[in-house]
C-alpha cells in the first residue's frame, strides 16, 4: 500500500493528472462549440493557415517547419492551436528578453584578437572557426590551456572527485540529470564538506532532466546543507512552449581554474554501477587553465538569470593557476541557447566537416538530421574523406533509434561507415577531424540540441586531446559493428511504413 501511495503522489503521476484535465477540458470546449461549428471551423482555419504562414516565413529549421506543417494539415482543427500554445522552437518573448542579460554580462570574456590574428597566419581555417565562436557564442579562444579528454564516465567521476576535493574558493555544478546514487551521494557529500569550510558551492539542475530522479523541490534541500540551488526552467503542468526549452548543459567548475563537460549526468549509469542499456559509454573533457574562466562565465550569467542578480562575474576570475604541462594548441569553450538565431553548436560542427581533408570520426547517441547537415557529410565522404559514425545498438528510447537508423541509408550510400556500439549505449558527443580539431560537449546530433536546448561544448585546435579522441574513436571500433544496410532494408513492409511515418516527425521528438 505504501508503494501504491507513493506511485500515486509521484510528482509525475500529479502532471500528468493536471495535464490529462487540460487536455479533457480542450475536449469539452471544442464539444460545446459543436453547435457552432461553422464559426468555430472558420476561428480555427484562420489559426491554422496563420500558423503555417508563420512557420513558413520564419527562419527556423525546414525540417522543424516540414513536421509542423505536416501536423496542422493533419488535423486543421487542432494543429494551429497546438502549434501556437507550444510549437515554437523559440523562448518567448518575455523570457528571451530576461535571458538577453546573460548575453550581456558575459562581458568579462574579452575578446582575443592578438590570438586570433597569430591563427590567421597559421591556418586561417583554424582563425575563421575560433572567429566565429567569439563572435556569436561570446567566448574567446585560449593558449596556455591544458586539456584532458576522459574516454569514460568512471575516468570522469575519479577526476571530479579529486579536483572537486581541492577547491578552495567555489564550486559551481550545472547538470541536466541528478540522481541519488553512488556518484552523486559521493559529490554531495564532498559539497557539504566544502559548504561548512567556507567554500561557495552552488548547482544548477533541470527540472524536467531529473523529473524522475530527484525529489520534489530539492532545492531546498540542497539549500538546508548550505549548497546554494536553482532549477532551472521549474516544470508547471500547463501546456506551454516552455517545455521545449531545456538546459541540458553538464559543467562543473572548480576555483575558476579548472573545469569539466561532456555528456555525463550525476547518475549511476554514467558511471556503470548499475546496467541501465547495457555498458554505458561516455566521455567528458578537463579544462585546466585560462580557458575555464569561459565555462565559469557560462555557469555565473545562468546562475544571475535564475537568481535574478547581477554580481560582478569578474570577482570570481582566478588569480593563480595550478601547474599544468606544457600545452600545446587552443582551447575555445563555447555555449548554444535558443535565445538568437544562430545554431552555434551546428555550425560549428558544419564548419569542422566541411574543412576535413582526411577524417571525421563522430560519436553520437542521435543522428537526426537537417538536410544541412545530412548534405555536409554526404559531400565530404563522396569527396574522399574518411567519415565514420558511431550510434549505439542498445538503445535508451526505441522510437528515437528507429529513427536514426533511417538515416543510414542514405549516408552509407554516399560512403559513410556507421558502427553500432555492441556492449551498450553510446551516449558521447564528441568529433576528430585531421588530427587538427575536435569537440568535446553536450550537443547531440538532433533537433533539441542543435536548436531549443541549452548547450555547450570546447573546441579543440592541435592540442593532444584531440589525438586522445581518435585514439578513443578507435579502440573503440574494436567491440562496434559495422551497420548491416542490406539486412536493414530487408525489413517487413510494415516496419517500413512505421519508421516512415516516425521519420516525419522527428523534428519534433
Amino acid at each position: 500500500m505504501k508503494k501504491v501511495l507513493s506511485f500515486m503522489f509521484h510528482r509525475v503521476v500529479l502532471t500528468g493528472a493536471a495535464l490529462a484535465v487540460q487536455v479533457a477540458a480542450l475536449i469539452i470546449m471544442i464539444n460545446r462549440f459543436s453547435s457552432y461549428f461553422s464559426l468555430f471551423y472558420g476561428i480555427t482555419a484562420v489559426a491554422s493557415i496563420g500558423a503555417v504562414l508563420a512557420i513558413a516565413n520564419g527562419r527556423g529549421n525546414s525540417g522543424y517547419k516540414i513536421a509542423w506543417i505536416i501536423v496542422i494539415m493533419s488535423f486543421p482543427i487542432f494543429g494551429g492551436l497546438f502549434y501556437l500554445m507550444f510549437g515554437g522552437s523559440r523562448m518567448g518573448g518575455w523570457l528571451r528578453r530576461r535571458m538577453d542579460s546573460m548575453q550581456q554580462q558575459a562581458s568579462p570574456l574579452t575578446p582575443n584578437e592578438e590570438l586570433l590574428t597569430e591563427l590567421e597566419a597559421e591556418n586561417p581555417d583554424a582563425a575563421r572557426q575560433a572567429h566565429y565562436i567569439q563572435r556569436y557564442a561570446y567566448s574567446p579562444p585560449y593558449r596556455g590551456t591544458y586539456t584532458k579528454y576522459l574516454p569514460i564516465g568512471e575516468e570522469k567521476f575519479a577526476a571530479m572527485v579529486e579536483e572537486l576535493r581541492k577547491a578552495e574558493r567555489y564550486i559551481f555544478l550545472e547538470y541536466f540529470i541528478v540522481e541519488e546514487g553512488i556518484m552523486w551521494n559521493t559529490i554531495l557529500g564532498i559539497l557539504k564538506d566544502k559548504a561548512q569550510a567556507g567554500v561557495d558551492v552552488r548547482m544548477i539542475y533541470d527540472d524536467v532532466g531529473s523529473i524522475l530522479t530527484l525529489p520534489y523541490r530539492y532545492d531546498r534541500t540542497l539549500e538546508k546543507m548550505g549548497i546554494k540551488c536553482c532549477r532551472f526552467n521549474p516544470f508547471i503542468p500547463v501546456l506551454s512552449a516552455r517545455l521545449n526549452n531545456r538546459n541540458h548543459r553538464k559543467i562543473a567548475v572548480i576555483d575558476g581554474h579548472t573545469a569539466f563537460t561532456g555528456g555525463i549526468n550525476l547518475a549511476d549509469e554514467y558511471i556503470n554501477a548499475y546496467e541501465k542499456h547495457g555498458h554505458w559509454k561516455d566521455s567528458a573533457i578537463m579544462v585546466k587553465g585560462p580557458a575555464a574562466w569561459s565555462l565559469t562565465v557560462m555557469f555565473l550569467t545562468m546562475w544571475n538569470y535564475l537568481r535574478k542578480t547581477t554580481e560582478d562575474l569578474a570577482e570570481y576570475r582566478p588569480t593563480t593557476f595550478p601547474s599544468i604541462p606544457p600545452s600545446p594548441g587552443v582551447v575555445q569553450p563555447f555555449s548554444d541557447n535558443p535565445l538568437d538565431e544562430n545554431p552555434v553548436g551546428e555550425t560549428v560542427y558544419l564548419n569542422m566537416i566541411g574543412r576535413a581533408k582526411r577524417y571525421i570520426y563522430i560519436n553520437t547517441p542521435y543522428l537526426i538530421l537537417d538536410s544541412a547537415m545530412q548534405t555536409a557529410l554526404c559531400t565530404a565522404a563522396q569527396s574522399g574523406v574518411d567519415v565514420r559514425i558511431i550510434t549505439p545498438h542498445v538503445p535508451d528510447k526505441w522510437y528515437v533509434h528507429t529513427v536514426t537508423r533511417s538515416y543510414y541509408p542514405v549516408l552509407m550510400e554516399s560512403g559513410i561507415k556507421i558502427y553500432e556500439y555492441t556492449p551498450g549505449f553510446m551516449h558521447c558527443k564528441t568529433f576528430a577531424v585531421d588530427d587538427t580539431y575536435g569537440v568535446v560537449g553536450t550537443i547531440n546530433l538532433d533537433y533539441r540540441s542543435l536548436y531549443q536546448h541549452f548547450e555547450c561544448g570546447v573546441w579543440l585546435y592541435n592540442t593532444d586531446s584531440v589525438l586522445q579522441i581518435k585514439e578513443d574513436f578507435l579502440k573503440t571500433l574494436e567491440v562496434c559493428h559495422e551497420f548491416d544496410l542490406a539486412a536493414y532494408r530487408a525489413r517487413s513492409p510494415l516496419r517500413r511504413a512505421g519508421t516512415a511515418i516516425l521519420r516525419l516527425f522527428a523534428p519534433l521528438m
